[in-house]
């Protein structure tokens, strides 16, 4: 990947769970640390699945980060020193998110986050289709489907054995007990509405 020759953009890492989004994320931020380059890690308050602070990786690679629940907050851990500045799970954060990544690349600091795109009706997440389009860079990542082994593009919620409904609360925490990544074909949400309904 060639980035801009100025500094200040922004990167999203994206693609259903089990892709390696986190795994991405924290790759890149370990790449800027060999470089001996700073970078400030992210993750909202939420997400507490594998450690308080810092963002883990389904495989259990890490790296130190801050939780935030004001986004504004981030501002109080960046000075002119950072090279780059990194959000997990940036679907979980609220819209003001934006606003912060944008003010972050105009300072000049290189901005990774990684997030779902799709929440599990298949649909998009939150603030993703917004933060798709300012982005200069996107890496959209698959995963492995678990019922026919194609390229999987979404995530799939499993509530007591069965598909999750359409009507079901849109965030719930969770990992391989919740949910599993499928296929277009393979991914079913029960009572879902046809787009233009």
């Amino acid at each position: 990947m060639e980035y801009n020759a100025r500094l200040g953009w922004v990167e999203v890492i994206c693609g259903p769970m089990f892709a390696g989004k986190s795994e991405e994320l924290i790759r890149r931020v370990k790449r800027c640390e060999y470089a001996k380059k700073k970078v400030v890690v992210f993750k909202p308050t939420i997400d507490n699945r594998y450690a308080e602070d810092a963002v883990v990786s389904h495989n259990k690679r890490s790296t130190k980060c801050y939780n935030l629940t004001d986004v504004n907050d981030a501002f109080k851990y960046v000075d002119e020193e950072t090279y780059a500045v990194a959000f997990d799970e940036v679907q979980f954060m609220d819209k003001e998110i934006l606003n912060v990544i944008s003010k972050l690349a105009d300072q000049g600091k290189r901005v990774i986050c990684a997030g779902l795109d799709n929440d599990f009706r298949g649909e998009p997440f939150s603030i993703m289709p917004q933060l798709l389009c300012m982005a200069e860079y996107v890496t959209k990542l698959t995963a492995i489907c678990q019922v026919c082994g194609a390229a999987a593009t979404r995530t799939q919620r499993i509530v007591n054995g069965i598909p999750a409904f359409y009507e079901d609360p849109t965030i719930i925490i969770g990992a391989l007990e919740a949910y599993e990544p499928r296929c277009r074909h393979c991914h079913t949400v029960p009572h879902k509405i046809k787009l233009g309904e």
